[in-house]
């Protein structure tokens, strides 16, 4: 346990920690709305802010994260308004970003050797004030995924549904991807930009192969990323192997190792009642019994169940599916 006596270690240690407790916060919600590869073009982006930072002779960190906000925002406001299709949009955050991050850095002499530290990640690199600033942010991204769970749950999954609620659904996916671009470069300097997309994405792809519902996934994504992390970190001290890489090789271990597991799992769970139409035979679409005051979530009680582009709670023996203002039972 010597290396607890080392104050770059204890500072990678907590680093680590952060990311893998953000990275699968707000992965959680970018899985929700099948947008895994979000973090790979936000990370493309902060590369630009990295290069643009190491030009100007300021710190890397601030200035990417104000970098990948801003085409954060840029992204969502060209996906919402339809003049971009998704798959455009993260065209242009791949290759724009990463040709002008590179471009900026070999300008002022830096190049490749300089940036590779934040595209594969250098823990152990880090100083007590980039330390401070992951603190600060990794807070405000876990106050903000935990806090507003409920309104975050129902616009990732059905936006319509959402604005019949009345919630304000253009304020919170820009939030989603604020908070998304803020996860990206507090994790670059743990896995790397080119990697932190695993982080957000693998510990909750695992937690839902093991757990319905969309809390209890949740906050089992979050446990599993900061095992992987920390173990990643320890791991690479005693195997003298990069920290960035091997956290993320762990957590795609763990999604294997979880694969045999769900398959045992299912076989113990009850089984969603099935209604059995045939071809003449019009599926049921009837409205639910009134709900009163009571509206699903992923923190109302009830069983989550994926189906297909959208989420069914079991309630009372039947699948509940949002429709408008009201549920139907199918």
């Amino acid at each position: 346990m010597e290396w607890l006596g080392l104050a770059f270690m204890q500072r990678a240690l907590i680093a680590a920690l952060l990311a893998g407790v953000t990275s699968p916060a707000i992965g959680a919600y970018i899985v929700q709305r099948r947008l895994s590869l979000l973090g790979d073009g936000l990370g493309h982006v902060a590369i630009a802010g990295v290069g643009l930072a190491l030009a100007t002779g300021t710190a890397p960190l601030p200035v990417a994260v104000v970098v990948a906000i801003g085409g954060a925002i840029v992204i969502e406001v060209l996906r919402e308004s339809g003049k971009a299709s998704a798959d455009v949009a993260m065209a242009i955050l791949f290759y724009g970003g990463l040709a002008t991050g590179v471009l900026l850095a070999g300008l002022v002499g830096q190049g490749t050797g300089t940036l590779s530290n934040y595209l594969f990640g250098s823990l152990l690199t880090i100083s007590t004030t980039d330390l401070w600033l992951i603190l600060v942010l990794a807070l405000a991204i876990l106050i903000a995924t935990i806090g507003l769970m409920p309104q975050l749950f129902a616009v990732c999954t059905d936006e319509d549904f959402a604005k019949v609620m009345g919630l304000p659904v253009r304020l919170y996916n820009l939030l989603i991807v604020v908070l998304a671009a803020i996860t990206v470069t507090v994790s670059m300097r743990t896995v790397g930009l080119l990697m932190v997309s695993a982080l957000m994405v693998v510990p909750v792809a695992t937690a839902n192969n093991l757990l319905t519902g969309f809390k209890r996934s949740f906050f089992t994504a979050l446990g599993l990323g900061v095992v992987a992390a920390v173990a990643g970190v320890i791991g690479s001290f005693y195997l003298n192997a990069p920290p960035g890489s091997l956290i993320v090789v762990l957590t795609i271990v763990g999604f294997v190792i979880s694969l045999p597991v769900a398959t045992v799992l299912r076989r113990y769970r009850q089984p969603t009642p099935v209604i059995e139409v045939t071809a003449t035979t019009p599926l049921p679409h009837e409205a639910a019994d009134a709900h009163l005051d009571h509206q699903h979530g992923p923190d109302c009680g009830h069983l989550a169940v994926t189906h297909g582009d959208h989420t069914d709670y079991v309630h009372n023996g039947h699948r509940h599916a949002p429709h408008g203002d009201h549920y139907d039972e199918h």
